[in-house]
């Protein structure tokens, strides 16, 4: 018995495991801890020309995290009650349709330094760190962050709550000045480049019925009402402590009108 070649195939099949929506999925996503980390970007296996992978979702509805059909091109029927919702002149059907638009999470495959040997992690954030990142790219005397001979490691910095005033933590990057390689041993920087979870398959897709069904259970009268902020550094590791607010008109009884127009 070839106990590489086991090895190999372990690696192999426990990396398909994480992006098929089963419960070691979290150990995919990577969230930065309070103080000081050194990551690096690496390229991604899916797109070459991008690392970064912007993708949409629904936050709170049904207390859930929805990734939105969009992403691949099909039809969302959550954005199609919002579409149907701003062609009314009621005021509240606005805010509400507002509320339901998907936001967008930004998905780079990196790894921890000091922790290679775990492979590739998933990180997540919003608009704000990614126009940073881009930024950076943008900055003739950085360039190419990624490039695997090159590159340039970022320490993390994360100040909490205290600091932020707000419920959750925020983080900004600062690249090395010093290029480094990606890593010296050349088996692993094989298995960095090719074991990779492409983000698009990190979440459980929805059916356009089962969206339908739990955004019409989320709109009935009897749904709890709670807290709609959403945590930044939550998104894309577990389900965010947040939940929309349902509109006080009745779009229950006008759900289906409204959604077959």
């Amino acid at each position: 018995m070839d106990l590489n070649q086991i090895k190999n195939r372990l690696n192999s099949l426990q990396a398909k495991n994480t992006g098929g929506g089963s419960g070691e999925k979290k150990n995919i996503f990577w969230k930065p801890s309070i103080g000081k980390q050194t990551i690096r970007v690496v390229p991604s296996k899916f797109n070459k020309e991008n690392p970064f992978s912007e993708l949409f979702f629904h936050y709170g509805i049904g207390n859930k995290t929805m990734i939105s059909p969009t992403n691949w091109g099909e039809k969302d029927p959550i954005v199609e009650f919002a579409k149907q919702l701003r062609k009314t002149s009621d005021k509240e059907n606005w805010k509400m349709a507002k509320k339901l638009d998907p936001k967008m999470r930004v998905f780079v495959p990196i790894v921890v330094r000091g922790e290679e040997d775990q492979g590739i992690k998933l990180w997540s954030f919003g608009k704000e760190l990614y126009m940073d990142f881009l930024n950076l790219a943008d900055n003739e005397d950085v360039g190419d962050f990624t490039d695997i001979v090159n590159g340039r490691d970022m320490i993390v910095t994360t100040v909490g709550p205290e600091t932020t005033g707000t419920s959750y933590n925020k983080s900004s990057i600062m690249p090395r000045t010093k290029e480094t390689p990606l890593v010296e041993d050349k088996t692993l920087l094989k298995r960095l480049l090719e074991e990779q979870v492409n983000p698009m398959d990190a979440f459980k897709k929805y059916s356009f019925d089962e969206m339908k069904e739990i955004l019409q259970n989320w709109l009935a009268p009897e749904s709890e009402e709670s807290n709609e902020e959403e945590s930044e550094e939550n998104v894309g590791t577990t389900t965010p402590n947040v939940a929309l607010k349902p509109s006080k008109v009745n779009q229950a009884e006008k759900f289906d009108a409204l959604f077959e127009d």
